[in-house]
């Protein structure tokens, strides 16, 4: 039998380190932009539980995300100690031809199912998601 989860994990990776290399990072680097891009600015301590990563790998991200130039580090107006994460709006990437192309591919294939199938394939999304986090969570605690 197939195995579904291993082969989707592997092509949701393989576009986002595609996506990653066309703007000269790491899919890790990848998704750290798109979560300062979204909900920045971030102080970068809560990049580390996002990504699953710990407190050292965050720092190398945003090193590298600041030396490409997508990013830069400035100090919190509301608490002098902190440092929050800013994306730079001229440098962010336009990458919605991408997921323009991503989503209407995905639209069309969609559209086959009907109402109940739907609720069954977000059931199964919305419960991959939550074990996935836990699972990268319980990873990231690991030594």
């Amino acid at each position: 039998m197939r195995d579904y989860g291993w082969e989707l994990s592997t092509a949701i990776v393989l576009f986002h380190e595609a996506i990653a290399r066309r703007l000269g990072l790491n899919a890790a680097e990848h998704k750290a932009l798109g979560l300062i891009v979204r909900s920045g600015p971030l102080p970068t301590g809560t990049l580390a539980p996002e990504l699953g990563v710990g407190a050292t790998a965050v720092t190398a991200i945003v090193d590298r995300l600041v030396r490409a130039g997508y990013v830069r580090r400035e100090p919190d107006p509301t608490d002098r100690r902190r440092v929050l994460l800013v994306a730079d709006q001229s440098r962010a990437p336009d990458l919605n031809g991408i997921f323009a192309d991503l989503g209407r591919e995905m639209n069309t294939f969609m559209a086959g199912y009907d109402e109940h199938e739907m609720a069954a394939i977000v059931d199964y999304l919305e419960n991959t998601i939550r074990v996935l986090k836990a699972q990268t969570a319980k990873l990231a605690e690991q030594p």
